[in-house]
């Protein structure tokens, strides 16, 4: 690991931020006292709301932790396919009994003024998501002595973050569960992402930042490989969703390993923004139908995503989820960070093993 990473973490294991609700203080805490690099999600809070998890995660360790801020959307939505969407999910209004979202309810997500509380009260680490911030916003952060990390899906990406100044990169595999950070929403690309271990390779020849891996990491020996093909530390979310601590919903934690839910794919349907999650009845029904519309469809089923959780029907609930979702560990975080350490480590020896023995020589080699 880099100096900088090393003094904020022990192992180099963080666990995502998870907007929605998942990454909660009592979840970052756990983390962050095992060693590894816990965060909140500041994304759909208020900015009053942020700083109360913030206060409450001081409260519960000591160790660094970072905060992550979705960047405003600047691409404006086509009202009328946002119209026609909103006729469609007409009749999960009246299933669910509940009123469609307000699709004008806000397109930057308080990102100012979560800005100037951080900047007044730093924290040790911010990260960024759905863009690049400007430089003059990771000078005054870097001036506030908080170290910044901006999340990537293509080399072009990690280039403006580094233009930019930013500390670090987070590079997004396809593989990863939740929405993809990419700086730029194109329905044109929709699943043409890279894969975490090609990704890693390209953005280490474009860039001189440090990395952080994201996408479908779920085991110490895949955080091994992150870190061989050039990461400095790996980035887990769906591993912690279904720990104790994690905030996410009963339901979300079960349908991880439920037989009811065997695939992932990248969907539109409950934001307007590619985002994987598990497969289910609401995903099938509006994803071919859903518009390029963040955050306006986000508002829109907002309410209908909350009642299917209240009445218990994961079919109607967004179900975010990594490829890897079936290989989740119901531990508690603290002992998943020193489980993925283990594994880490005895990958590491395994593979040290095997060179001193001679094992990786080929066909054709000199003895």
């Amino acid at each position: 690991m880099s100096s900088a990473l090393t003094d904020l973490c022990r192992y180099p294991i963080v666990q995502a931020p998870m907007a929605g609700g998942a990454s909660c203080p009592q979840l970052a805490a756990a983390v962050s006292e095992a060693g590894g690099l816990g965060f909140l999600a500041a994304g759909y809070k208020t900015a009053d709301g942020m700083y109360e998890e913030v206060k409450q995660l001081r409260g519960l360790t000591g160790q660094p932790f970072g905060i992550n801020l979705f960047m405003p959307q600047q691409q404006s939505a086509d009202r009328a396919t946002v119209e026609v969407y909103r006729n469609q999910l007409a009749g999960e209004a009246t299933w669910y009994e509940t009123p469609l979202g307000d699709p004008d309810a806000g397109r930057d997500d308080g990102y100012e003024a979560k800005l100037a509380i951080l900047l007044d009260d730093p924290v040790p680490v911010v990260s960024f998501t759905f863009g690049c911030p400007s430089r003059s916003t990771l000078d005054a952060l870097a001036g506030a002595g908080t170290y910044t990390v901006v999340t990537v899906t293509t080399p072009e990406e990690a280039q403006t973050a580094q233009w930019s100044g930013a500390d670090a990169v987070c590079v997004q595999g396809i593989e990863a569960g939740g929405h993809q950070g990419t700086h730029r929403d194109d329905p044109a690309v929709d699943g043409a992402g890279i894969g975490l271990l090609s990704l890693i390779a390209q953005v280490k020849e474009a860039v001189q930042l440090p990395i952080i891996a994201a996408g479908g990491l779920m085991r110490g020996g895949q955080i091994a490989a992150a870190l061989a093909a050039g990461a400095d530390a790996a980035q887990l979310g769906t591993a912690f969703l279904v720990c104790p601590e994690s905030g996410a919903n009963v339901l979300h934690k079960q349908a991880m390993t439920s037989p009811l839910f065997v695939r992932t794919e990248l969907t539109r349907a409950f934001s307007g923004r590619p985002a994987r999650g598990l497969v289910n009845r609401f995903m099938r029904e509006h994803g071919p139908y859903a518009p390029a519309a963040y955050p306006e469809v986000h508002h829109l089923t907002s309410g209908l995503r909350k009642a299917a959780a209240r009445v218990g029907d994961p079919q109607g609930m967004a179900l975010w989820a990594g490829q890897g979702h079936r290989m989740a560990r119901e531990l508690p975080a603290g002992q998943l960070v020193e489980v993925l350490e283990a594994e880490l480590e005895a990958t590491r020896a395994s593979l040290t093993s095997g060179q001193g023995n001679g094992q990786d020589s080929g066909p054709g080699t000199a003895s």
